[in-house]
């Protein structure tokens, strides 16, 4: 048995297609076959169902590469650790961030950090709250970026910033101060379940399913773009959050109402399981989207205790 065998069985559950894995891995297909066939004798089990399509892994195959990528994420640690010695921030990096913080944090580091650090490789993909989560236990990615508290022990958080949440609709006068419970005399249109901001919009406002369908028809929106346009188009409110206000138009930020204190505000942080060797990554990466972000942030002007973090 050696890392090779693992990281193709591996890749034949995650693509499900020995062709496909043999790609990925860069062998032909022949010898990944040949090295598989060989892990499963040593073995004694059958990993793969060959005659299904696509190929599925079998019970105990799951088990095993559950496994196998446990012990390859381990020897990717042991180069993790030579680098964080060194103090030199290099490597590859799989970070997963959900969608709600994706679009507008993303284009706001992702150049700086780059320049700054050009021997590390980030891979990026953006996950719902509950999937990033499973990944992260999984092994998938390295890191998250998502809303908090998750209060999950296994996991570390480092707080990144606090995004004070806003109100964009139409209003019947010029407010510009809102309190929770005066939502629910107007049309909410909300993002799509899933979203962990949909579900913080809901607590903060105490809002029922009543408020959630303010048409006959039922919509489910992914972005804030749509969410934008659909109140522009038929009126009502949504929620945003504070660095998507600042990507907004002039005539589109005069749109957008505070709430009144206490503000609330989502607590967004960097997350990875404890204990991680790529700890030096973390403490640059962290340290750099707080320095990058915090700088004009609403919340910053507030003492903590005008600030009301809404459970993710």
């Amino acid at each position: 048995m050696n890392f090779q065998q693992l990281e193709y069985i591996v890749a034949i559950d995650q693509l499900k297609s020995f062709s496909k894995a043999a790609e990925h891995c860069n062998v032909t297909q022949a010898t990944l076959s040949a090295m598989v066939k060989k892990l499963e004798e040593e073995l004694n089990v059958m990993l793969f169902d060959r005659k299904a399509y696509p190929i599925i892994t079998t019970d105990i195959g799951l088990e095993i590469v559950l496994q196998a990528k446990k012990v390859l994420h381990e020897s990717y640690e042991l180069k993790n650790i030579v680098q964080a010695a060194k103090n030199i921030v290099a490597g590859n990096i799989k970070i997963g961030i959900i969608p709600t913080v994706a679009n507008s944090l993303l284009p706001k580091i992702l150049k700086p950090i780059l320049e700054k650090y050009p021997q590390l490789h980030i891979h990026i993909v953006e996950l719902t709250t509950q999937n990033l989560i499973k990944q992260l236990k999984e092994g998938n990615i390295d890191i998250g970026i998502l809303a908090t508290p998750l209060q999950l022990d296994e996991i570390e958080e480092n707080i990144l910033y606090y995004e004070t949440l806003m109100v964009y609709g139409s209003f019947e006068s010029e407010k510009k101060y809102l309190l929770p419970e005066e939502l629910k005399d107007h049309k909410i249109w909300m993002l799509e379940e899933g979203h962990c901001l949909r579900e913080q919009f809901i607590q903060l406002c105490s809002l029922k399913e009543k408020h959630l369908n303010p048409y006959n028809f039922y919509f489910e929106a992914n972005s804030f773009e749509t969410l934008l346009n659909l109140v522009d188009e038929f009126g009502g409110l949504t929620l945003i959050p504070e660095l998507y206000y600042q990507t907004l138009q002039a005539s589109q930020k005069q749109k957008v109402c505070l709430f009144k204190s206490p503000i609330p505000v989502r607590e967004i942080s960097l997350v990875h399981f404890r204990p991680f060797a790529k700890h030096r990554i973390i403490e640059a990466l962290t340290n750099d989207i707080k320095t990058i972000v915090n700088q004009n942030l609403i919340s910053n002007s507030y003492q903590k205790n005008e600030l009301v973090i809404i459970p993710s």
